[in-house]
Parts: structure tokens; C-alpha cells; sequence
């Protein structure tokens, strides 16, 4: 019960389209718009780029239980929400947008990935009231899981 409140209140944070209240904006990174020319793309549309290398060779399976500092931007670089300033959160990992799912295995502890997650990946075909719609950024930094 608890992991479907969890998981039921980060996809509502995630969500809302509008500044989330208290976090301190964090300014939008350069290559918002579109993933640079280096980027790492997979089958599926996401992009991502290693922004600060993590260490060890182990990698969260998709039911792992990650715990994570994040912003999200929309790609003309309004942030919709953010954990830094704050408490990281912690979730299983099957329990968010794909985009997630997806990006967070390629990732391995201390490391900070940007992650461009097209909007098919993320919430376009979600019936959630403001939910932002189109490709999303997100500086991810994993910093456990389980």
C-alpha cells in the first residue's frame, strides 16, 4: 500500500506541469531543446548523456528500488519540478513513465545522466490532468538501489 501512494504521489509531481512549490528553480540546461549530436539513443527514442560518470559496474533492474535527485524540464526550458534543494525520493522503478524505467538502467551509482524522453515515452498518452505533453528533460543523479 505504501509503494502505490509512493509511486502515486512522484508520477503527480511529475506531472504537474506548473514550478513545483518550494523547489528553487534550477536553470535549464543549453541542450534542452533537442539532444546534442553525441547523445546516446536507444530502439525506443531515448536520448541520454553522462554528465558526471558514477562508479561500480551495477546497473537497477526495471523492479529495482532507486533512490534519486532530479529536475524535469519541458524542452523551451520551463522546469515542472525538481528533488534538488530537497529530500531525494526514492521509488520502485516500474512504477514511473517509461522514459524512466528505461534510462535509470543504463545508469550505475553516483552518476548524473541528462535523459531526453520523447513525449510517447513519458506522459503524451496519459489521461492525467496537466500533465506536460511533448519530449521531457531530466538530470537524473542515482544515487542508490536496491
Amino acid at each position: 500500500m505504501k509503494v502505490a501512494l509512493i509511486c502515486s504521489l512522484l508520477l503527480a509531481a511529475v506531472a504537474t506541469a506548473a514550478e513545483p512549490q518550494g523547489a528553487k528553480p534550477v536553470p535549464a540546461p543549453p541542450d534542452v531543446a533537442a539532444p546534442p549530436k553525441d547523445a546516446q539513443k536507444t530502439a525506443s527514442g531515448l536520448a541520454s548523456k553522462v554528465i558526471v560518470p558514477g562508479k561500480g559496474k551495477d546497473h537497477p533492474t526495471s523492479t529495482s528500488q532507486v533512490t534519486v535527485h532530479y529536475t524535469g524540464w519541458t524542452t523551451d526550458g520551463k522546469m515542472f519540478d525538481s528533488s534538488v534543494g530537497g529530500q531525494p525520493i526514492t521509488f520502485p522503478l516500474n512504477g514511473v513513465i517509461k522514459g524512466w524505467t528505461e534510462g535509470l538502467q543504463l545508469m550505475v551509482v553516483g552518476e548524473k545522466r541528462r535523459l531526453w524522453i520523447p513525449g510517447n515515452l513519458a506522459y503524451d498518452n496519459s489521461n492525467r490532468p496537466g500533465a506536460p505533453k511533448g519530449m521531457l528533460v531530466f538530470d537524473v543523479e542515482l544515487l542508490d538501489f536496491k
